[in-house]
């Protein structure tokens, strides 16, 4: 017995960019792209969907000063812009932070302020503004969502904006936007889809559904991923990865994450961003298996025999070395006396974990052996 529910319309494959203009006449003609500060003008994907929008009649504003850790200022003036604008539809178009930044400013229309918002579950609301969200990594699952991790300037406080508004009406995901994705980048994102499957698995929430999805998943991204790391960026490669990130966002929705996500969040600030999402989840995972093995063996064995091996602490690290993603905690500056601050920072439910006792104490252990 179980209840499964992903509210977002998904529309997958190659060359279907295409059909963003038609699908975003669903809702009207005022579209506002949000997106980063120069990867979609680079990549000539902003351009092209510019185009593809006035084609279909729905005229376009940009808002293009989204961070890699989006801030509740930068959602706040998106918000100012949507009202200006008109806008009927909220289009997201990038990596995790284009995305949670466009949803954020779905939900932000009725609001003051997003910042009062970060860290609270929201009831549904008449003001919110469909989104239609277009991944151009392979990562990140927030295409089927409903949080969107922002921090609020305020307090300096990194943490998630959930409720079913979040949920994007439509993820539109076509695998050859992501054909371009720089290759550190494309390994970050790939790895936190990864652990998206992994925690799938082994969340407390997680059903059938949610193991079915993240062993397929890991089938997947595992062996694409390797691909990758050697060079190999054919688009059955980008294929499979942008199939297994979707598989794992499914996840991240219905079943939740589990304590690596909630650690990762609490790592960065305001003045002190950190590492990147992705690689941070993988400074984190090595100490964090060695806990799961103990409280939850034959879940973390059925994992680690999908990935190839027999231990699973073993098979992720040799994948994170394969891949290069073998940096610390400590390579980027963090020492045992910040470890306090992470703790006193870290929001969202703990209990979803498998571990029965995942508190400051097993944290800080987490923490310390990841330096």
């Amino acid at each position: 017995m179980f209840d499964f529910h992903v509210p977002t319309r998904i529309i997958f494959g190659r060359g279907r960019i295409e059909e963003l203009g038609t699908l975003a006449q669903d809702w009207g003609d005022h579209a506002l792209i949000v997106c980063g500060r120069s990867a979609m003008r680079a990549s000539g994907v902003l351009a092209r969907v510019q185009t593809i929008l006035s084609t279909s009649g729905v005229k376009a504003d940009i808002c293009d000063w989204i961070s890699s850790n989006p801030r509740s200022d930068e959602v706040d003036a998106a918000i100012q812009q949507a009202r200006r604008f008109g806008a009927h539809v909220v289009i997201g178009l990038g990596g995790g932070s284009a995305l949670d930044a466009a949803k954020a400013v779905s939900v932000g229309m009725g609001h003051e302020s997003v910042a009062g918002l970060v860290g609270r579950t929201l009831s549904p609301s008449r003001d919110s503004l469909p989104v239609i969200a277009v991944p151009t990594t392979a990562g990140s699952g927030a295409e089927v969502t409903k949080g969107a991790i922002i921090t609020d300037v305020v307090r300096d406080f990194k943490s998630g904006i959930r409720g079913d508004d979040l949920f994007p009406r439509a993820a539109l995901i076509d695998p050859s936007l992501t054909d371009t994705l720089p290759h550190r980048a494309a390994l970050d994102s790939g790895f936190d889809a990864i652990a998206h499957a992994v925690e799938g698995f082994l969340a407390r929430r997680s059903g059938e559904m949610n193991k079915a999805l993240s062993e397929q998943a890991i089938e997947l991204l595992a062996p694409a991923l390797r691909r990758l790391s050697a060079g190999d960026a054919s688009t059955e490669v980008r294929d499979k990865m942008a199939f297994g990130a979707l598989l794992g966002g499914i996840n991240v929705a219905t079943a939740s994450t589990c304590l690596p996500h909630r650690m990762q969040q609490a790592i960065g600030t305001t003045e002190r961003v950190g590492p990147s999402h992705g690689s941070g989840l993988a400074m984190l995972y090595p100490a964090w298996l060695d806990s799961v093995e103990q409280v939850a063996s034959d879940e973390a064995t059925t994992i680690a025999r999908l990935l190839g091996e027999t231990d699973l602490h073993h098979a992720v690290q040799s994948l994170l070395q394969e891949i290069g993603l073998t940096e610390k905690l400590g390579d980027h500056g963090y020492v045992s006396r910040d470890i306090h601050d992470f703790v006193n920072r870290i929001s969202g439910n703990l209990d979803n974990d498998p571990s029965p006792e995942p508190g400051n104490s097993l944290i800080e252990t987490i923490y310390l052996r990841s330096l």
